[in-house]
């Protein structure tokens, strides 16, 4: 009978190409194994490969897999109460931690004392192995759990490539908007739903790469013209074809200056006698402008209640 290899004898750059070939799975469930091999998959972090780390509150877990969607691993937190019947259970370190958990064929149920507790150890266990973006959707049914985690990522100054939060007004929600308006460049994607109209219409202080408002009745143009982001989508807007005419004319005298895609759906754009740039809504359709120096190009896309504006520099 063959004797167990002993991976940490390996010398340090062949233990590297090792962990560097390990998928995403391998690589979580060996970190678990002992303080030692987690703190040698931690030193090599840097040449570790880039995951996004979705926090699905749906089914109250945490879905780790690569940017193509290939690799996934998923992690439960459960409640402590929930684990005394299970005869599989193992106890795994983590974050200086031991706690109880055990295999499935997704991935690995963790046990916690609660559930923002069991959330905050995981994604500071993932952080420190891989390099993360992180994916969540915040709404007021788990605000409790993933508020807190949200507030300690942006003060790690942690990437997201997506944080969608549904908005209805609360003091409360006011109260968190305030403490990550500041963080916002962190964002790739960031979706907004209000769900209360014109309740409540947060500052930013910071922008995302994209922004989609998914209820947008409250969106002015000044709220427009403040924007720096590069992609901008507005859905149920209130926003006319003399609102339209105004953007058009802004970004043609050099306002709007991040701007590369904008794409805008209201009831109120018609094809009717309210002319935008001298012409008639359906007319914009395919027409491509210029700006007023010349650096710069938009053509114009126009459905059914719908415009869309893609900016291209003019060389």
């Amino acid at each position: 009978m063959s004797s167990p290899f002993s991976l940490l004898r390996l010398p340090r750059v062949v233990l590297c190409e090792v962990l560097k070939s390990l998928s995403i799975g391998e690589k979580i469930l060996l970190s678990l194994c002992s303080k030692r091999i987690s703190t040698q998959i931690n030193n090599a972090q840097f040449y570790s490969q880039k995951v996004i780390v979705n926090l699905d509150m749906l089914c109250q877990g945490i879905r780790v897999h690569s940017e193509n969607n290939k690799d996934t691993f998923e992690i439960f937190p459960y409640l402590i109460s929930s684990s005394s019947h299970n005869s599989d259970i193992h106890q795994f370190p983590i974050a200086g931690c031991s706690t109880p958990g055990f295999s499935i064929p997704t991935g690995i149920k963790i046990f916690w004392n609660n559930h923002r507790e069991g959330f905050l150890y995981l994604i500071r266990h993932l952080l420190k192995m891989f390099k993360c973006n992180i994916s969540a959707d915040i709404s007021y049914y788990n605000c409790d759990i993933l508020q807190p985690v949200i507030f300690e990522l942006f003060d790690l100054q942690v990437e997201f490539k997506k944080l969608t939060i549904s908005l209805n007004g609360s003091e409360d929600e006011h109260l968190f908007w305030n403490q990550i308006s500041n963080k916002l460049g962190l964002v790739e994607d960031l979706i907004i739903y209000y769900w209360v109209r014109y309740l409540f219409r947060p500052d930013f202080i910071s922008w995302p790469q994209n922004i989609t408002i998914m209820n947008s009745t409250g969106v002015t143009l000044r709220f427009l013209f403040a924007c720096t982001s590069p992609t901008i989508t507005l859905f149920k807007s209130l926003l006319d074809n003399n609102d339209l005419d105004v953007i058009l004319r802004r970004w043609k005298t050099g306002g709007l200056l991040n701007l590369e895609h904008l794409q805008i759906q209201s009831e109120l754009l018609k094809n009717n006698g309210t002319t935008i740039l001298g012409m008639k809504l359906w007319d914009l359709d395919g027409m491509v402008i210029q700006n007023d120096d010349g650096s710069k190009k938009a053509t114009i896309r126009v459905g059914v209640q719908c415009i869309e504006m893609s900016v291209t520099s003019s060389d």
